[in-house]
């Protein structure tokens, strides 16, 4: 098995190989400027890495690994428009540095990319590749319109929020992990099985993030902290904040979230200041690790050997902010 090291100069040589700014530059140089980001890049990694795994050749991957983190990145550049977000990846946002027209257009064309990319496979395996990711495609869509309706409903449930991440976050990881196997040829038991691990360590890599967004540091979060909050974003901790919340701390958090007149640094530090006293933090801590070692079940299941486990192990950690 290669090492996640050599997976991910492959797939940056492959990018930096690519160019994406062409005419006109007002609608190429921001899907330049997103994809030079970088970012990570863990769901070509996992394209590849699940490839490998399976006994693939992953040279035959990564064109389709390609297509993927240009439609996550594609979805990026949507989500950050509807939540006004001013930064990603420590970076200003494509709708800040131009504006939002410009967004959307450079947007829509990264999707029509994305595709451009997933079609460069194995024709025989060309239509379960495409199945794959037209489902996925839509199901993320679907996490999207949950999240925007989450805005203005008032009963949003924890079993609500967990069906939205799924579709909006889960169902891309789990995707990459699955187009990998297709393109090794692994059996269906198999690829339905590493998807299944994909959604689980999606749902705990989301939660992470909801966490961070609360309880992390913006020099390593690489966005604003306490953005969900600033906008009143129905998270896990908002959902759970509700639940738990009685008597005065009910209706002091009902305030922060409803007063307008409070400054967001002010509605920060207070809402926070609650979360602790109920508790937030560590209830998220648990529901992360249930997800975690559900992934952890599914991935003993496939009995690999101890080297590819443990390289799993280890990318889940990282994609977790974990220790190794």
């Amino acid at each position: 098995m290669q090492s996640q090291q050599s997976l991910q100069t492959r797939i940056s040589e492959a990018f930096s190989g690519t160019k994406f700014n062409q005419e006109p530059l007002q609608l190429y140089q921001p899907i330049e400027y997103t994809l030079d980001m970088g970012g990570k890049r863990l769901r070509p990694l996992l394209v590849l890495m699940s490839c490998d795994i399976f006994g693939g050749d992953i040279e035959k991957a990564v064109y389709p690994a390609m297509g993927v983190e240009i439609f996550h990145n594609f979805t990026l550049l949507h989500d950050d428009i509807m939540d006004n977000a001013p930064l990603r990846r420590g970076n200003t946002t494509v709708h800040q540095k131009w504006d939002a027209n410009t967004a959307i257009l450079s947007g829509d064309t990264m999707f029509v990319i994305a595709y451009e990319y997933v079609a460069k496979t194995d024709p025989a395996l060309l239509p379960e590749v495409l199945d794959l990711f037209n489902d996925t495609a839509r199901k993320v869509c679907e996490g999207q319109q949950y999240d925007m309706n989450f805005e203005t409903q008032g009963d949003v449930s924890i079993p609500d929020y967990m069906l939205m991440i799924r579709l909006k976050t889960a169902v891309l990881i789990a995707c990459s992990l699955k187009l990998g196997a297709i393109l090794a040829n692994a059996s269906q038991a198999d690829a339905d099985k590493i998807y299944e691990f994909g959604i689980e360590l999606g749902l705990a890599f989301q939660l992470q993030d909801d966490f961070l967004d609360a309880f992390g540091e913006t020099s390593k979060f690489g966005k604003a902290i306490g953005g969900d909050i600033a906008t009143n974003k129905k998270t896990y901790l908002f959902l759970k904040a509700f639940e738990l919340a009685k008597g005065d701390t009910l209706i002091q958090l009902t305030n922060f979230y409803s007063d307008k007149e409070i400054g967001i640094p002010q509605k920060t530090e207070g809402i926070l200041h609650i979360y602790r006293k109920l508790k937030i933090d560590e209830i998220t801590r648990v529901e992360i690790e249930y997800h975690h070692e559900k992934a952890m079940g599914i991935l003993k299941s496939f009995q690999f050997n101890p080297e590819i486990t443990n390289k799993l192990i280890a990318l889940m950690q990282e994609m977790l902010g974990r220790e190794r």
